[in-house]
């Protein structure tokens, strides 16, 4: 098991910074934001001219033939710069289960357009007042040779900007599966929703939605499968969020001066520093460990619980430890720092915080599934 990066690996972290740096500045990102919904169409074309958006997608679909670990430095990179284009929900949660389970058809009529851009996908796991996304409420009806689904799915990022929609469901036989459903269709309505990050979210009504049912995942659960890799991909964007927030600190602190000297200097901010430090790199961490158990094509639902646990908890230390070194600083909402506290609050939250992360392990254990 080996954690250094590749030589393309690294360049598709370099590349991204680049591009991110150079349109993602705070600046930009007030202006997109008074402006309506956070998504910057001109990056998302300039993300597909550098082709970063096939990273993770196979060569016959025009991707870059990469996977798990070339995803986890990208989405890196995203939270690094809260970038406002919807790679997590195109890359990880639309285009990815294609790739792995659509029939040549649906990948032939949506993978192209992720590839070039104009393409966007996501994934509806989420339910209202459940807990547990791995285990569909929302119903799959055979009607011929099509599929009718109906229930409602919340917090489905990007879902008002997508072509199509992937939707976990539970089968008339009792099986979890997964379905493309179009948006904007008959049967679906996306109603955006205020998000604390400010990032585009919907939730989806279906009523007597069309959808085309996934192939069956050889290993296991398909519904369990997206949703290791979605915590995955949240731990990744949690990476980049908390390394910045304590680069933002260390600036800060290094400058800062109080009672003639910089406050970086004081042992109780070193030691909050030193801890946050500490918190980055167990997110780093682990969400590698778990990328890499996905990439050898080995299980990585109890890894990808625990790298979410840990972009819970330490990611929430983290963001909470920036601010408050910041001083006054900290709270002002103009100041960079403010979006990375708000991102570190969403993703802890999203897709299990980290008392359910723990539940669910324990569940494992107790069950005999370690």
């Amino acid at each position: 098991m080996d954690f250094s990066f590749t030589e393309e690996q690294e360049t598709v972290g370099k590349v991204a910074r680049q591009l991110f740096e150079h349109r993602a500045t705070p600046e930009h990102l007030t202006a997109l934001e008074a402006g309506g919904v956070r998504f910057d169409p001109a990056l998302w074309s300039e993300l597909a001219a550098s082709d970063l958006l096939g990273i993770a997608l196979p060569e016959s679909v025009g991707g870059s033939g990469g996977g798990p670990l070339e995803l986890a430095v990208l989405l890196t990179e995203v939270g690094w710069s809260v970038a406002p284009v919807p790679l997590y929900a195109t890359l990880l949660l639309g285009a990815d289960s294609l790739a792995r389970h659509g029939d040549k058809a649906l990948q032939d009529r949506y993978l192209p357009g992720v590839v070039d851009g104009s393409t966007i996908l996501t994934a509806a796991l989420s339910e209202p007042g459940y807990s547990d996304p791995s285990v569909p409420r929302t119903t799959a009806r055979r009607d011929g040779d099509r599929w009718i689904l109906n229930g409602t799915k919340d917090l489905v990022p990007a879902a008002q900007l997508a072509n199509a929609i992937v939707v976990s469901a539970r089968t008339d036989d009792d099986e979890n599966a997964l379905f493309v459903v179009e948006s904007p269709a008959a049967g679906v309505v996306v109603t955006p929703v205020r998000t604390t990050n400010g990032e585009p979210f919907a939730d989806v009504e279906l009523t007597g939605a069309a959808g085309h049912r996934l192939t069956e995942d050889i290993d296991g659960d398909i519904v369990r499968s997206l949703h290791t890799r979605a915590l995955v991909g949240l731990a990744a964007i949690q990476i980049g969020v908390a390394d910045r927030a304590l680069k933002l600190s260390a600036s800060y602190t290094t400058e800062r001066e109080q009672f003639g000297r910089p406050i970086g200097s004081f042992q109780a901010v070193q030691q909050r520093m030193a801890d946050a430090f500490i918190d980055v790199e167990a997110i780093r961490w682990t969400t590698l460990h778990a990328a890499w158990l996905i990439a050898e094509g080995r299980p990585a639902d109890r890894e990808a619980a625990i790298a979410k646990f840990w972009a819970a908890e330490a990611g929430a230390r983290v963001t909470a430890t920036a601010q408050q070194v910041h001083g006054g600083m900290g709270i002002d909402i103009t100041y960079p720092l403010s979006r990375y506290f708000l991102w570190g609050k969403q993703i802890e939250l999203s897709l299990g915080s980290a008392s359910q992360q723990l539940a669910h392990l324990g569940a494992t254990y107790s069950e005999g599934r370690s």
